[in-house]
């Protein structure tokens, strides 16, 4: 079970990295997304990970720490609100640059009409 675990934690860091490294903002705030699950698989299996173990510290024989599930939790909650805002913040930059490239460059191509307009002028 700790390998598998190990393979998905790994899995999604590598797919958050590879995706916030694209230029536009949605591969972005899904690769931020992606790396705040793996951290919070990681958060949460330092726990331990024990099946049918209760939650508690002290007098049972099989249990799991109760922290790092408040503090994975917590970081949900914080994470969906942060991933709103950003999805907000990518909405409006490109309402108002008409763009979603993160890095500010800008594609631009001259449509070929103009292109063959100008060369036959230039004649």
């Amino acid at each position: 079970m700790e390998i598998m675990f190990a393979l998905v934690i790994g899995a999604l860091t590598a797919s958050g990295v590879y995706l916030i490294l694209r230029a536009r903002s949605f591969p972005v705030v899904v690769g931020l997304t992606m790396l705040s699950y793996a951290v919070n698989l990681f958060l949460f299996s330092t726990g331990r990970l024990a099946t049918g173990a209760a939650p508690i510290i002290g007098k049972v024989e099989n249990y799991t720490d109760p922290l790092p599930q408040a503090l994975v939790l917590t970081a949900i909650v914080i994470g969906f609100a942060m991933t709103a805002f950003v999805v907000v913040l990518a909405l409006r930059s490109r309402a108002d640059t008409g763009d979603d490239h993160v890095d500010g460059r800008v594609d631009y191509e001259a449509p070929k009409d103009d292109a063959k307009k100008s060369a036959e002028e230039a004649k």
